[in-house]
């Protein structure tokens, strides 16, 4: 089932908000301002449904500025060193929102645009496809991206996100949804048991951009091959403020469909399994979060994490790295992510 709502507008254009429900009752209500996924009702152990993701109940909390609460982000998502790179053979000069960085698609990225929207019904449950072109230049980058996002709330538990462009001229894509989760009903996620599978990490520097090298996870606090609670290394992961904001390297065949993360919440039961098409995994724990609130939850440091599936940060700019966020006029970007839920 699907319905629609008026949210209100942003850049003169109304915006939607869509629910859609599964069989079992599971409800996912996305707006097509950004593609925030604003809220997403699962069940616990005991069938009571509950809201699992941060974020606001108005529109107005988003257009007001926001830590890219369950947005789409690009064209190219984390960051990108000194707001430049070159590709065959010219520099190309990005807007420095994060200066001197670039990050998360420029001072106005995919997640404060207003998306075409197509709500759909198939076999596997309700769908809601977005559509957004963006323009030869728009935040610097070269080439006309057209970008397709389908979220479908399957009827297996479990929310597909399927992310397709292509591209006229050669540019760069890396795309991604940046969802923050809370399976409880705590005011952090210190207490989520979670498991990575990524037995890599590639270390960063103070401003988080990775510094071209890859390392083992054994022996650091960024080791998440067992499940543990977040908080248990919490403070020996560093950082200012403090908490886990890395990129890991996801095992097994980086263009593969595979397991990503596993997190579960003892207290409810609620299980978030992910699945991913990508090379990597941005695992955040909220540290920045700071003051105001959205659907009766604060937002505080550790209220929510998130598990952003993605090239490697500043890849175009590490030569072993940059392949992987190349696009050109043949190719096609395509990026599937999968978040199943369940109870233990």
């Amino acid at each position: 089932m699907i319905d629609q709502h008026p949210l209100g507008s942003a850049d003169g254009r109304p915006v939607s908000l869509y629910s859609l429900t599964n069989r079992d009752g599971l409800c996912a209500r996305i707006t097509d301002y950004g593609g925030i996924v604003t809220e997403l009702h699962v069940p616990d152990r005991n069938g009571r449904l509950g809201d699992v993701v941060l974020g606001f109940a108005d529109l107005a909390g988003y257009l007001a500025g926001h830590p890219f609460f369950g947005a789409i982000v690009g064209r190219v998502a984390n960051r990108i060193a000194n707001a430049r790179f070159e590709l065959d053979g010219k520099v190309v000069e990005l807007s420095a929102n994060r200066p001197p960085n670039h990050m998360h698609g420029g001072f106005k990225g995919f997640d404060k645009k207003v998306w075409e929207a197509e709500p759909m019904t198939t076999g596997q449950g309700p769908a809601l496809r977005l559509h957004y072109v963006s323009a030869d230049g728009e935040e610097g980058y070269p080439g006309r991206l057209d970008v397709t996002v389908t979220y479908t709330l399957r009827d297996d538990n479990a929310l597909h996100l399927e992310i397709l462009a292509t591209t006229d001229k050669p540019t760069i894509v890396n795309i991604v949804n940046h969802t923050y989760w809370n399976l409880g009903d705590g005011p952090t996620v210190l207490d989520h048991e979670v498991q990575l599978f990524a037995s890599r990490y590639t270390p960063a520097a103070a401003d988080l951009v990775p510094i071209g090298v890859i390392a083992d996870v054994a022996g650091t606090p960024f080791d998440f091959r067992t499940a543990k609670p977040i908080g248990r290394d919490l403070a020996a992961a560093g950082g200012d403020p403090v908490g886990f904001d890395g990129n890991f390297v996801v095992d097994g065949n980086p263009a593969a469909l595979r397991p990503v993360a596993r997190v579960v919440h003892p207290g409810s039961g609620r299980v978030l399994e992910i699945a991913a098409d990508q090379p990597g995994v941005q695992f955040y724990t909220g540290n920045s979060l700071r003051g105001g609130s959205g659907k009766g939850r604060e937002h505080v440091p550790y209220s929510g994490c998130c598990f952003e599936t993605q090239c490697f940060p500043d890849a175009i700019n590490k030569p072993a790295w940059r392949d992987a966020v190349i696009l050109r006029p043949d190719q096609s970007y395509r990026h599937t992510q999968i978040a199943r839920f369940g109870t233990v």
